[in-house]
């Protein structure tokens, strides 16, 4: 039996230390104040070294987000001010606006140098890498932001300060990007392994630009700044275009893209009768652990065909050979039909509204007022083009033949007629399920089969891009110069790098006996496993005494496999020993 009993109040205070018992020695290893002062020295009579400040502020956005301006109250309740050796009345807005106003003329650079050391230090080939970009959203004017000029100009290759913030501007519509929407893109590569992934560079593009824009500017400042030996670039169809492909030649690099079905259709149609179909050996980990446990749920899998082809640009008429993998999904298939046919419902119902409603005489149902009803509903849904509709005008005799118009409505003087052509729909349900790969990577070296596996890998990609909108929270972002909102993105892509490595090498670490839970154990929860973890402090006259807690057997096991000294050790060695 245990007894708890009341003691005394202690003069003692309790610093929520929490997960910079992980995220600091981790910025150590990384050596990212380091890299930081390494490209942007520090004024002499500079108090605090750039760095340390903007460390301090890496390490703010993985510990948990806040508004700049609440940076320093954030440091003292933390004891993150201990570690930095910042006073939290040293961390205001003009110390941070200074260092992110220095940070972004080396911004290039700093990202580069530090995807080198990760790639070095923590052995991560650079070698594939996939490539996403993403937007960011911004809320207010922003009226000195201005389109910038190219990062690429012939052979010149602008970053750093010779290179604009990308542009805050109005961008093309999304799920959660209303139209009119201000924001930028973010265009991440990410290196992608069995441990998950991991991202090492980036850059921003303007909000009104295109995914072969964003492309086409990251493989000019990686071949600047990184200058990877070999690379192989993996992209969505957004990104694909031959000249991105002949680019990547051109360097000596190969690309893995998927393309729009459109562009390759008729070589599709084409090749059909002659092409070999193979199943593939990727299954996504839900259809695995279907197959593993007799599960009576659909077993849904993918087929591929591979064609040697010859690709040509439009613009330079150059050719260059590739590989088309054409991909056949069971599952796609099911969803992009159902999917259709909730769209052909929703179309039947709105039509058949409209028809009732001129049928019946009611306002609104004039010739001008039908077609703008009915191009809304229409708009630009693939479904549209299975509907032809039409307003006959009824005769005098049809019109005297037509009972007499209910309340509020008019005799009708037309009639809506509107049909639905099922050889379209046939046509296009023919290729459902269908998608289309572009490879110039050799048979020799990757099967296709290989390089659909590598490809489904871009969907840790996205889920990398979600944590600028999750738990790292890129928003909310308080600054009115677009430099400094810049610097603030780049530091992001720093903290993803350094959120992403944690997970990495805690689960390098684990046996191979371990479970699959253990296995994929995730950086939210290493970082939620300290979440309570604390620190006693009290204040004497001589000055504030910091007494680390013991740490629990789960946050001293995930120390001892990510080899982290303890909270206890970081502290001993940065602070002087209270004198008895």
């Amino acid at each position: 039996m245990s007894l708890t009993w009341y003691g005394n109040q202690s003069t003692a205070e309790g610093c929520c230390f929490g997960s910079l018992a992980v995220i600091f020695p981790l910025l150590e290893r990384m050596k990212v104040a380091e890299i930081i002062n390494q490209h942007v020295p520090a004024d002499p009579q500079a108090e605090f070294d750039h760095g340390t400040v903007l460390s301090l502020l890496v390490a703010a956005r993985l510990h948990s987000p806040v508004a700049l301006s609440n940076l320093g109250r954030w440091a003292g309740d933390s004891g993150a001010d201990i570690l930095w050796g910042m006073p939290v009345e040293k961390i205001n807005d003009d110390r941070l606006g200074r260092s992110l106003d220095a940070f972004f003329d080396q911004r290039h650079s700093i990202l580069a140098s530090l995807a080198l050391h990760v790639s070095h230090q923590f052995d991560v080939p650079l070698s594939s890498l996939h490539y996403d970009p993403t937007h960011i959203l911004f809320e207010g004017a922003y009226e000195n932001s201005e389109p910038r000029t190219s990062v690429v100009d012939g052979k010149t290759v602008r970053s750093d300060d010779a290179l604009d913030p990308a542009h805050i501007t109005k961008g093309r519509p999304t799920d959660d990007a209303p139209k009119g929407a201000r924001m930028t893109h973010v265009g991440l590569c990410t290196h992608v392994d069995e441990l998950g992934p991991l991202p090492l560079f980036g850059h921003t593009v303007d909000g009104n630009q295109n995914g072969r824009t964003a492309v086409h500017e990251q493989l000019a400042l990686i071949t600047k700044h990184l200058r990877p030996t070999k690379l192989t670039m993996i992209s969505d169809r957004g990104t694909f275009s031959v000249g991105h492909l002949l680019r990547l030649a051109d360097e000596g690099y190969h690309a893995l893209c998927s393309a729009p079905w459109n562009d390759f259709r008729p070589l599709f149609d084409e090749h059909f009768g002659r092409l070999l179909w193979k199943e593939a050996s990727y299954l996504s980990m839900e259809q695995k652990r279907r197959r593993e446990s007799s599960s009576d749920l659909p077993q849904e899998h993918y087929e591929l065909a591979v064609l040697r082809h010859r690709v040509q640009d439009e613009a330079s008429r150059r050719e260059l050979a590739c590989r088309v993998i054409f991909v056949y999904s069971t599952a796609d298939e099911k969803v992009v039909r159902r999917q259709r046919q909730k769209q052909i419902e929703r179309l039947r119902e709105g039509l058949q509204k409209i028809e009732q409603s001129v049928a019946a005489g009611r306002r609104s149902t004039d010739e001008n007022s039908v077609a703008r009803r009915v191009a809304k509903l229409l708009g630009t849904k693939q479904a549209a083009r299975y509907f032809c509709w039409e307003m006959k005008t009824l005769t005098a005799s049809q019109r005297s033949r037509l009972p007499k118009p209910a309340r509020g409505c008019r005799r009708p003087t037309h009639r809506f007629v509107w049909s639905f052509d099922d050889s379209l729909l046939a046509e296009d349900e023919q290729y459902d399920g269908y998608a289309v790969l572009v490879t110039t990577v050799p048979p020799s070296r990757a099967s296709a089969d290989a390089l659909f596996t590598k490809f489904k890998q871009q969907n840790y990609v996205e889920h990398v891009n979600s944590r600028f909108k999750g738990p790292l929270v890129v928003r909310p972002v308080y600054l009115h110069s677009p430099r400094r909102v810049e610097s603030l993105v780049f530091l992001m892509m720093i903290a993803l790098t350094v959120y992403f490595l944690l997970q990495r090498l805690y689960r390098q670490a684990i046996p191979a006996e371990a479970s699959q839970k253990e296995q994929r154990t995730t950086t939210e929860t290493i970082l939620a496993a300290f979440t309570n973890y604390t620190l006693l402090i009290h204040r004497t006259r001589l000055g504030r005494v910091v007494h680390p807690t013991r740490l629990t057997t789960r946050q001293r096991e995930i120390l001892n496999r990510l080899g982290f000294p303890t909270p206890a050790h970081i502290l001993s060695h940065h602070l002087p020993r209270a004198p008895t």
